[in-house]
């Protein structure tokens, strides 16, 4: 009997680390059923010389939450070689939720994670209530890829708790029942919990988001569902400052590796320009947790961040910023204006010393109104010296005049490649923090993995193909407890990804599309040098196009 798939010709290397070999690779039904010199027939015969044949990727570090509820292919991850997802990070996430908390749900993910709310109003079906029903309507759903759920705090907390989740600890009583629900979500198939301790992250009325809010008590009794169930891992924003851990977080993070008793991977680590042995020193200080699982993650791309101030995400570590998220824009508009609001946000940004950025790498992206065009490219800084005016007031101006809609570039200065280089390498760092499917009209780095192999493996031999495909497939396989995914293994998984390495990467820039619900803006990034993805024996990408077929599905843990 012929397989279903054959792939010929190519050079195989299989996740594990060992060295590539030529060989061919068979795919019958779901399973990857023969590696080797192989003479039969197959139904589909993929020529794969001169390319590489590797297990696809897994993104650990995703926040389709609600993008799984409009776009089944997932896009962009699912063009740059990604075939399974790690769903629900930070904490933030739409289950379960009761029918009369869906304001507060979206509203959080409009605070953490950037997507505009009337996307999420059009978008979001809530063909559930319960995280069960979740997974379960997203798996009546289809996909393109596999979907792996981590179970995020804030909405099981607001589901037992109420708006008081945005104010205090739970009660003995209110814990027990969020642990009935965690171990209830683990038994469906989660993959283990998210949370989160960063300041920027605020949600429903500008509140902090719920998770920000459990006690060491609470969340000792969450890590002992893991324990107690023997399975699952916890991803945590740890870290308010970045690639820096505090003495406070270090003692979090080392009781949630001792109450869970299993792997507990945080962000983040990142090369800084103002402080370039950051990384370094972090590693030392957290290699006694790091050798008990605790798993720093790392970002592969080193992009500026955009945003406009109907979304501020990047400010909201500022107390005077609170007040603007989840407003409408008349009601933003009327606070910018405010010259309470323009004092309080220059007091913190000459005490609090948070700022990472000055307004000399601060710059006009793009404009709606046309009247402003002379300004795109034009630092604030620059502008506010033709002006004679003050930076604050010229940054808040602008935007006014455009009605919110300026885009505004954060630009970083020149980083240190080799430190980012001795990161990616790290065989102890993860490499993840793509966000895909968060800060859409931000960012866009769902096409880390494309990058990696490019720009860092080909361009700038920072690590071998070898170590990159692992690192990107069975290194988060092994920290989430993906067991059938991740290794080009005779019996496994047939998700696989057919590369060109002279070719390979990601697109030369960040294209802006509208085409989320009800014509939303985001930014999507194109890939190059994917030449076929296989998601459970099946096409699903084919030199550049998606096939349409959706044979992804929800993994349960």
């Amino acid at each position: 009997m012929p397989y279903d798939l054959l792939i010929k010709n190519g050079t195989v290397i299989d996740g594990t680390g060992k060295p590539r070999r030529h060989a061919d690779v068979a795919v019958a039904q779901d399973k990857i059923a023969e590696i080797g010199k192989i003479t039969g027939g197959a139904r589909t015969v993929i020529d794969a010389s001169d390319c590489i044949v590797a297990p696809g990727f897994i993104d650990p570090h995703t926040h389709y939450d609600a993008q799984v509820c409009w776009d089944p292919a997932m896009t962009p991850s699912s063009w740059h070689g990604v075939t399974t997802v790690v769903v629900g990070n930070c904490g933030v996430g739409i289950a379960p939720c009761r029918p009369d908390a869906h304001e507060v749900a979206m509203r959080d993910l409009v605070g953490v994670e950037g997507i505009d709310y009337d996307v999420l109003r059009k978008g979001i079906g809530w063909e559930w209530e319960t995280f069960p029903e979740y997974l379960d309507a997203a798996a009546r759903r289809g996909s393109a890829l596999n979907l792996a759920f981590l179970a995020t705090l804030s909405p099981f907390r607001h589901y037992v708790m109420g708006d008081a989740a945005t104010e205090r600890s739970a009660t003995p009583e209110e814990t027990a029942a969020v642990k009935a629900l965690l171990k209830e979500a683990m038994s469906a198939g989660a993959f283990g919990f998210s949370t989160t301790i960063v300041l920027l992250h605020l949600g429903y009325q500008g509140r902090p988001l719920a998770c920000r809010n459990a006690s060491t008590d609470e969340l000792r009794a969450y890590c002992n569902v893991l324990r107690e169930c023997g399975k699952g891992g916890i991803e945590i924003a740890l870290t308010n400052k970045v690639s820096m851990v505090s003495d406070e977080e270090y003692d979090l993070l080392e009781m949630l590796l001792t109450e869970s008793g299993r792997p507990v991977t945080f962000i983040g680590l990142k090369q800084r320009e103002d402080l370039p042995n950051a990384c370094r020193e972090l590693l030392l200080k957290v290699d006694p947790l790091i050798r008990r699982g605790a798993v720093p993650q790392t970002t592969a791309q080193y992009q500026p961040r955009e945003l406009t101030l109907r979304t501020p995400f990047l400010f909201g570590r500022f107390a005077s910023w609170a007040p603007v998220f989840n407003k409408s824009a008349e009601e933003q508009a009327s606070i910018f204006r405010a010259p309470a609001f323009r004092t309080a946000f220059r007091t913190e940004l000459q005490t609090l010393k948070n700022f990472n950025y000055d307004w000399h790498k601060i710059s006009v992206n793009e404009v709606s109104s046309p009247s402003l065009r002379d300004l795109e490219g034009c630092t604030i800084a620059k502008i506010a010296g033709e002006r004679g005016s003050d930076c604050v007031d010229t940054f808040l101006d602008i935007s006014l005049t455009d009605n919110l809609e300026t885009n505004f570039s954060f630009q970083g200065g020149k980083l240190d490649e080799q430190g980012i280089a001795d990161i990616l390498r790290d065989p102890r760092i993860l490499i993840g923090m793509s966000d895909a499917g968060a800060h859409l009209d931000m960012m866009c780095e769902a096409g880390y993995c494309t990058q990696v192999l490019g720009h860092w493996v080909r361009d700038k031999n920072a690590l071998s193909l070898e170590q990159a495909v692992q690192k990107m497939t069975s290194h988060p396989a092994d920290v989430f407890g993906i067991k059938d995914r991740g290794r080009l293994i005779e019996g496994l998984s047939a998700d696989l990804v057919v590369f060109d390495p002279t070719t390979v990467g990601s697109g030369s820039r960040r294209e802006k599309r509208n085409d989320l619900p009800g014509g939303g803006k985001r930014f999507v990034m194109p890939s190059n040098g994917i030449n076929w993805t296989v998601v459970n024996g099946e096409l699903i990408y084919e030199k550049g196009q998606m096939t349409g077929l959706m044979p992804g599905q929800v993994l349960r843990s």
